[in-house]
C-alpha cells in the first residue's frame, strides 16, 4: 500500500492496484467478504482456561482426519484369509485375514506407518476424553441452559458417534483383541428379542465371524460416521460463534454484554498455537507410548479369547453393565430371552439419553425460560453438581466391573467379590456421591458467605486489651464481593393453594404434582445457604455485630 501511494505521488496519477488487491476486490464484489469479515472477525469472545477442553476435542478430531487419510492409503479392509510371509518372523506361516496382514505391514514396513497409526489411536482416545471433560465443564457450569440447549444436543450426538466410531475403528485390524470386541457386540445383538438373530446375520453376512464384517465396517468408520460428525462439528462451531461462550461472573459482566478478546487476531492466534501444541503432544505420545501392538497380539480366531481382553476406556462401562448383570434368562415357546445381556444392552443408551435430555428436565423443574450467558460456579448449584458427580461415580463403578478380571488378578481379589461389590455400588455409589457432593457444595457456599461478611483470613492474630485473641480479616474488594454474591438461588416450584378464592378445589395435573415434588427435593429447604444481605454486611463492618 505504501509503494502504491509513493508511485501516485511521483507520477501524479493513481497507480494500478496489485494482483492481490484486484483479487480481493473481485471476491468482495461478488461475495461481500469485506463486509462479513469486518462485522464478524472482530467479534468479542470471553476467555477462560476451561474453554480449551473444547479446543482439544476439535484439534484431536482434525488430527484424526489427517492421520486417518494416510492410513487409508495402505489399509486393505478385506476378510479374505491369507498366509503371512512378511518381515515379522514370528507370524510367518500363520493364517490371517488380509485386513490384519495390511495392519501389520503398516506398523512394521510402511515408512512412518507405526507413528501415524499410534498418533491416530491416541488422538481417538484424547478426542473422546476431551468430549467427556468438555461436556462435564458445560454441565457443571450450567452452560447448557437457554439458548444453548440445541448445541448441547449436537455435542451429545458427537459423543455418541465418537463411541461408535471408536468401536468400528479398533475392530478393523481384526487382531485377537478387536475380534473379541466384535464377538462381544455380536452377543449383545443376539440378545435382542425376536429380531436379534436376523440383525446378526444381516450385519455379519451369515454366521459369525463371516467375511463381510470388516469390509462393511470400513466405509462406516472412514466415511459415514466421520462425515456426519464433521457436519455436526461445523454446526456446533457456528452456534458457538453465534451464541459465544458463557462467561464467569465478575465486575462488568452481565447477561447482556461480553467481556473478552476479539476473534481476530487474538483468539485466532491463540487457537493456532494451541493446535500445534496438541499436535505435538499427540506426536510425542505416538512416538514413545506403544498402544495396541497388534503384531504381538496375533490375528483373531473365533475359538480363542485373548487374555485380559478389555475395550477402550470409553466403552468399558457398557461392558461393565453386562459383566455384573446376573445371568437371568426366560425360556418360553422354544425361545430363550437373555435378560442378563438384553437389560444392560438397553440400559446403556438409556443412561446416555438421560444426559441428552437433562437441560430440558432442569428447565422444566425450575420453570426457568430465560436466556443465560453467565456461567455458574458448581458450588452454587448443589443439586446439578451432585447429579453430575453421581453419574461419574456410576461410570467409574461400571468401569471397574468391565475390568473385573484384571482387578482380580492384579490385586489378588476374588472376581466374585468384585462382581458383587459392583452390583451393590451401582445403586449405593451414585446416591452416596450425590449426598456427599451436595454437602461439599453447601460447605463451600457457607465459606463464601463467611468470606463475604468477614473478609479474607490474614493469618495475623491480635491480642485485644481484655485478653481475647482474634484473627485480623482483610476486607474483600467490591469486585470480589460481587463475584461471590451475584449468583441466583432458585426457589422450588409450588402448586399453590388447594382451594381458589371462590372456595373451589383446584385440580392439578400429575405432571405438575411430579414437578413440585422434584423441585422441592432438588431446590427446597436446605438446598442453598442464603447469600449475605447488604444489611448484614453493613452491620458487621460498622462494628455493630460480632465476629
Amino acid at each position: 500500500m505504501s509503494e502504491r501511494i509513493e508511485r501516485t505521488r511521483t507520477s501524479g496519477r493513481p497507480a494500478e492496484p496489485g494482483k492481490g488487491e484486484r483479487l480481493a476486490d473481485w471476491a468482495d464484489g461478488r461475495l461481500g467478504l469485506h463486509t462479513l469479515a469486518k462485522a464478524q472477525m472482530r467479534k468479542i469472545f470471553p476467555d477462560h482456561w476451561s474453554f480449551m477442553f473444547g479446543e482439544i476435542c476439535l484439534y484431536s478430531f482434525l488430527i484424526l482426519i489427517l492421520t486417518g487419510v494416510y492410513l487409508t492409503l495402505f489399509f486393505e479392509p478385506s476378510g479374505v484369509e491369507v498366509v503371512y510371509h512378511g518381515s515379522y518372523v514370528p507370524l510367518n506361516g500363520i493364517r490371517m485375514t488380509r485386513a490384519y496382514e495390511s495392519a501389520v505391514d503398516i506398523s512394521l514396513d510402511v515408512r512412518g506407518g507405526l507413528l501415524i497409526r499410534q498418533i491416530h489411536h491416541w488422538a481417538a482416545i484424547v478426542f473422546v476424553a476431551g468430549l467427556l471433560v468438555h461436556m462435564m465443564r458445560v454441565f457443571f457450569t450450567g452452560a447448557f441452559r437457554k439458548p444453548r440447549e440445541v448445541n448441547w444436543l449436537f455435542g451429545w450426538t458427537i459423543l455418541m458417534l465418537a463411541l461408535v466410531t471408536g468401536l468400528t475403528g479398533y475392530s478393523l485390524p481384526d487382531d485377537m483383541l478387536s475380534g473379541t470386541g466384535i464377538r462381544f457386540a455380536q452377543g449383545a445383538i443376539l440378545s435382542v428379542p425376536v429380531v436379534g438373530t436376523y440383525l446378526s446375520f444381516f450385519l455379519f453376512g451369515g454366521e459369525f465371524p463371516g467375511h463381510d464384517i470388516i469390509s462393511r465396517l470400513y466405509p462406516v468408520h472412514v466415511l459415514l460416521l466421520p462425515g456426519i460428525m464433521l457436519g455436526l462439528v461445523v454446526v456446533h462451531l457456528i452456534l458457538v460463534f453465534y451464541h459465544k461462550h458463557t462467561q464467569f461472573a465478575g465486575p462488568g459482566r452481565t447477561e447482556q454484554n461480553v467481556v473478552g478478546a476479539p476473534f481476530l487476531p487474538i483468539y485466532i492466534a491463540k487457537a493456532g498455537g494451541f493446535f500445534f501444541l496438541v499436535f505435538g503432544v499427540l506426536a510425542v505420545m505416538g512416538a514413545v507410548a506403544t498402544i495396541n501392538p497388534l503384531w504381538a497380539i496375533g490375528p483373531y480366531r473365533p475359538d480363542m479369547v485373548s487374555t485380559g481382553a478389555q475395550p477402550d476406556w470409553y466403552l468399558g462401562f457398557s461392558e461393565g453393565l453386562i459383566r455384573v448383570m446376573p445371568g437371568w434368562e426366560i425360556n418360553a415357546w422354544g425361545h430363550t430371552l437373555q435378560l442378563g445381556v438384553f437389560i444392560p444392552f438397553t440400559l446403556f443408551p438409556l443412561i446416555m439419553l438421560a444426559i441428552a435430555v437433562y437441560p430440558f428436565f432442569e428447565a422444566w423443574v425450575t420453570g426457568d425460560r430465560r436466556e443465560h450467558h453467565i456461567a455458574e460456579r458448581p458450588r452454587n448449584a448443589p443439586a446439578r453438581t451432585g447429579i453430575g458427580v453421581a453419574w461419574l461415580t456410576l461410570y467409574g463403578v461400571l468401569l471397574i466391573g468391565g475390568g473385573n478380571d484384571l482387578w482380580a488378578t492384579h490385586f489378588q481379589v476374588s472376581i466374585n467379590t468384585i462382581t458383587w461389590f459392583v452390583r451393590i455400588a451401582v445403586f449405593v455409589g451414585p446416591a452416596v456421591a450425590f449426598a456427599v457432593t451436595r454437602r461439599f457444595c453447601l460447605g463451600l457456599q457457607r465459606r463464601d458467605r463467611d468470606k463475604a461478611l468477614h473478609g479474607r483470613e490474614s493469618g495475623i492474630v491480635k491480642l485485644l486489651p481484655h485478653g481475647e485473641y482474634v484473627e485480623v480479616h482483610q476486607p474483600l474488594t467490591q469486585g470480589e464481593l460481587y463475584t461471590l454474591t451475584v449468583h441466583e438461588q432458585p426457589r422450588p416450584y409450588e402448586l399453590g393453594p388447594a382451594v381458589d378464592a371462590n372456595g373451589v378445589v383446584r385440580k392439578f395435573r400429575r405432571s405438575d404434582r411430579l414437578r413440585a415434588r422434584l423441585s422441592k427435593a432438588l431446590y427446597g429447604p436446605g438446598s442453598q445457604i442464603p447469600k449475605p444481605t447488604a444489611e448484614e454486611y453493613l452491620e458487621l463492618n460498622r462494628g455493630e455485630g460480632h465476629h
